[in-house]
């Protein structure tokens, strides 16, 4: 008790204590997000904001398909509509389809009541003599039509065709086939439904509590029905079962790196207190790290927690150093010889790690600035706890196991390692030879390459979006505004350059807001059109004369009365369209954010081919709307993902030259620092060749691991290399285990993410894994031969 108190009463263990103290308050006060936005630019541009905000928000983050296979067509009928029934009584969902004609009769009929407002083809010239006559014609045409029967109701209350038109509008899109009544997959198959949550695909808690109750209402609706089978796919449906994969994985093979690490340092050390006081640094590190974050930023994104945990794990390394290299009779006498000899070194490495990851500092993506300096903080203090704290820390008689035995067969390795140079040489000749031959195809160009989606699940996804239609929402035209009027008017504008766009079959269609709740002034100006009812009485006279069809005039009375009653209608509001599939385009179309509001028109390309770019470019500036945005968001994507690769190999390189210099400048000599870092290039040659041969094209997380690979590496080469503690030049049995106990350590910790299901998890395990390993090897082979003539 009267040590450990004394160790207490230390200077630096109370400014370690009250450090903790202040961490664990900044902590608590700490926000943590999950928002996408935080890995923009700090000046993106506006493709790429209407990009994340469709996927965290927009109609498609929304969207859950739902198939039923098994059984036979009736029975799966009978599911479907089981299914829809319990889920349109659910708030979760806004809306439910699976081609039911559930509220067509109330959506017709609201056409009906405001086909006047709702229509674009108002205009004065329709109801001029000329207009009727056409109309009328066209109208009496239909009546020997297939849909005579309907446009026979109508026509009296409807002869120009309005309604006609604007259902033929709104139901312009592709649609699923039927069976039994229901949509069916185009193989007749399976049944399929498209579930709308009133959440955010972004918002993953929402999203599988909607899950849990689609499962639900398939239980009910087919109890005890093995022969039945539930499929589920769309964004919220891959964010929940990628976080939770992601959240499994991390879980046990966290707990599996850890008990294996736990196991190889108790093996070592001997001790319990011992092992805990080492995981002192880490720990110290992490909440400094998270501390800075918060305050710096007011937020900790979940990714810069995700990676910089990773990143400084390599801390453990500092404590085995003091442990393993300190160990000895007398603890003060060694703890003085440790800290002259080989404390220089250590703070070197952790010097070159700062270095490399201060790169990210100046990132344009404020996420990478996060984690450059969660990582930096996070190393520092790490090294400055195992250097000035737990010496102090460190129980009377300290001792772990003898490794003296261990180290004597490592000298023996390291001795004869130089003869391993040729070996190496033809190994690195090779890499850099299978890097030239796969350069061409070496980083891939696409942000899926980053996709944490198994294949099952994209074939999955694939194939019911086929089913159901659903829309891809590649390409959009956005506008924006300070008013709601505004916005509507403006896409309004850009929709009347669009249409000679389908009318040529450029693309297959488009949607806009404006076609389901049009501005006031468009309304205004339709309202306008209509004719007073004598006036429309006389011209609906002459354009009857000469139509093939002999029509009284008397029948359409109804059409006369109607257009007095529209003429005196209140202005259609948003509020108008509730309980009306309409409401639920507009709330998608139409959204309002920090007072500015921004209108989506979804274009549709033609089956089989994409839009023709150009042309689309040219009639949405031909519209002359201020701000108006042509979005392609899957190139908005790539271009989005090849900014960073470009960033992060320019921040990379920069990091790598900091480096450079740090190491020329503390060894004094430029030879010296090319020897120490020799080793650490061709780790990373030889890794990215060893990928490329396997056809695993680069991305950013494999940047990310090779700077680690740097990082780690840099401690077992500066061991080899600047060896202040050694009059032979040559490096310490005592030494060696060090830094293979600190190598297993790291392979252990990153290494089994190789093993993970979640492929981006897997990418880091394989990239630094294998580089931690070949990173020490290669620092022994290439390590300067002992001076023998001392």
């Amino acid at each position: 008790m009267r040590a450990v108190s004394r160790s207490l009463r230390q200077p630096a263990v109370i400014v370690w204590l009250c450090l903790l103290a202040a961490c664990a308050a900044l902590i608590a006060r700490a926000n943590f997000s999950a928002d996408l936005s935080a890995f923009l630019p700090r000046s993106p541009s506006e493709q790429q904001r209407v990009l994340v905000e469709q996927l965290r928000d927009g109609l498609v983050s929304r969207l859950i398909l739902v198939g039923i296979e098994g059984g036979d067509a009736h029975a799966r009928a009978d599911i479907s509509r089981k299914i829809a029934a319990k889920l349109r009584d659910d708030k979760r969902f806004s809306a439910i389809n699976n081609g039911e004609p559930v509220g067509q009769a109330r959506d017709e009929r609201f056409v009906f009541e405001h086909r006047y407002q709702l229509s674009p083809s108002v205009t004065p010239e329709r109801f001029s003599e000329a207009g009727l006559k056409d109309a009328l014609a066209d109208s009496l045409d239909l009546l020997s039509s297939s849909a005579g029967m309907m446009t026979k109701d109508l026509l009296p209350h409807d002869p120009t065709g309005e309604v006609t038109a604007l259902v033929s509008q709104l139901d312009s899109g592709a649609q699923p086939a039927m069976q039994d009544g229901v949509w069916a997959s185009r193989d007749g198959t399976r049944a399929v439904l498209l579930v709308q949550t009133a959440s955010a695909g972004s918002d993953t808690d929402a999203q599988a509590s909607a899950m849990a109750a689609i499962r639900a209402a398939f239980a009910q609706a087919a109890p005890g029905a093995t022969a039945y089978r539930l499929l589920m796919t769309g964004p919220g449906v891959i964010a929940v079962e990628t976080r939770d994969t992601i959240m499994r994985d991390v879980r046990w093979l966290s707990a599996a790196s850890i008990v294996l690490i736990v196991v190889l340092l108790l093996a070592v050390y001997r001790s319990v207190p011992t092992l805990l006081l080492g995981l002192m640094p880490v720990l110290s590190g992490v909440a400094a790290g998270v501390a800075a974050v918060s305050l710096a930023f007011g937020t900790v994104h979940g990714l810069t927690l995700g990676f910089g945990t990773t990143l400084i794990g390599e801390a453990v390394d500092y404590s085995i150093y003091l442990f393993v290299q300190s160990a000895g009779v007398q603890r003060r006498e060694s703890m003085k010889d440790w800290v002259a000899g080989f404390w220089p070194t250590i703070r070197l490495g952790v010097l070159t790690s700062i270095c490399g990851f201060a790169s990210m500092l100046f990132s344009g993506f404020p996420g990478l600035v996060q984690l450059g300096l969660y990582s930096i903080v996070g190393l520092s203090t790490a090294g400055i706890v195992t250097r000035f704290v737990l010496p102090h820390l460190l129980p009377q008689g300290f001792a772990i196991r003898d490794v003296s035995r261990l180290g004597t067969l490592l000298a023996r390795f390291a001795a004869q390692a130089s003869r391993l140079r040729l070996a190496l040489a033809v190994l690195l000749f090779a890499a850099v030879a299978a890097l030239l031959t796969q350069r061409h195809g070496l980083w891939s160009q696409e942000l899926s390459a980053l996709s944490p989606v198994p294949k099952a699940s994209q074939d999955l996804d694939e194939r019911l979006r086929a089913d159901v239609a659903a829309p891809d929402v590649r390409y959009l035209v956005v506008v924006s505004a300070a008013s709601e009027q505004t916005a509507l008017e403006r896409a309004e504008a850009v929709a009347r350059q669009l249409q000679p766009l389908v009318d040529a079959n450029v693309i297959a269609g488009y949607e806009s807001p404006a076609r389901y709740l049009p501005s006031d002034a468009a309304q205004r100006a339709r309202i306008a059109s209509l004719p007073a009812a004598d006036t429309l009485r006389s011209r609906l006279a002459i354009a009857l004369r000469d139509q093939t069809i002999r029509v009284k005039p008397e029948v359409f009375e109804p059409f006369i009365a109607d257009i007095e009653a529209a003429r005196a209608e209140p202005l259609l509001r948003r509020a108008d369209l509730q309980g009306t599939s309409m409401a639920l385009a507009v709330d998608s179309l139409l959204t309002e954010r920090d007072g500015r509001w921004t209108a989506m028109l979804p274009l549709r390309a033609s089956q089989g081919s994409d839009v023709q770019v150009q042309k689309i470019r040219a009639a949405v500036a031909a519209s002359h709307v201020p701000d108006a945005l042509f979005v392609d968001m899957k190139a908005e994507a790539d271009h989005l993902y090849q900014n960073y690769v470009h960033e992060d190999i320019r921040l990379s390189l920069g990091g790598f030259a900091a480096i450079v210099v740090l190491l020329v400048l503390a060894l004094r000599s430029p030879v010296r620092a090319a020897r120490t870092l020799a080793p650490l290039v061709a780790a990373v040659i030889v890794v990215i060749a060893g990928l490329a041969v396997a056809g695993k094209s680069l991305t950013i997380l494999h940047l990310i691991g090779m700077l680690l690979i740097v990082a780690v590496g840099s401690n077992y080469a500066l061991f080899f290399n600047y060896r202040a503690h050694a009059s032979d030049n040559a490096i310490s049995p005592q030494t060696l285990v060090s830094l293979v106990i600190a190598n297993l350590a790291t392979v252990l910790g990153f290494g089994l993410l190789a093993l993970s299901n979640v492929p981006m998890l897997k990418t880091f395990g394989l990239t630094v894994g294998p580089g931690a390993i070949l990173a020490l090897v290669f620092s022994a082979i290439l390590a300067p031969r002992p001076d023998v003539s001392r």
